[in-house]
Order: structure tokens, then sequence, then C-alpha cells
């Protein structure tokens, strides 16, 4: 009878030592997740900023006293005269 009341105590503490390290181990990867978690929404914010700033960018190049300035100054580009324009109806 003490054989097994011991062997059962065996087991119980083993069951609770099991128990206790996979508590710890999920706790851990909970943590590690959450840290990742933080960098990708970091990482996350970095590109929105980025995105912002190249769309201001990309409006401020295709603006178009900024593409007309650059057609007349460096492809000598120039209104046509009303003589020049012909207009075609379909």
């Amino acid at each position: 009878m003490k054989v097994i009341g011991a062997l059962a105590f065996a087991v119980l503490l083993l069951a609770v030592m099991a128990s206790a390290v996979a508590v710890v181990w999920a706790r851990h990867q909970g943590r590690v997740a959450f840290v990742q978690l933080t960098q990708l929404q970091n990482q996350r914010d970095d590109l929105n900023v980025e995105y912002g700033r190249l769309e201001l960018e990309q409006a401020t190049w295709a603006a178009p006293g900024r593409v007309e300035q650059i057609a007349r100054g460096q492809l000598g580009m120039i209104d046509p005269a009303p003589d020049q324009v012909e207009l075609i109806r379909q």
C-alpha cells in the first residue's frame, strides 16, 4: 500500500512539474509573440509614414504647373497658334 501511495505521489509530482514547465514555456512564448507584434506594428507605422511622404512627393512631381514648366523649359514645347489647332469631330 505504501508503494502504491509513493508511486502515486511521484506521478502527481511529475505531473505538477510538467504543468509548471508548460506554464512557464507558454508565458515565454506569449512574451516573444508580443515583442514581435510590437516590432511589426512599429514597422507598419514607419511604412505608413514613408508611404505618406512618397504620395506627397508624387503629387509634387506630377503637379500640372510643374509638368508644364518642364515641358516648356527642357523640351521647348509651346502652345500652338490658333490657326494650327484642328478640331476633329467624331
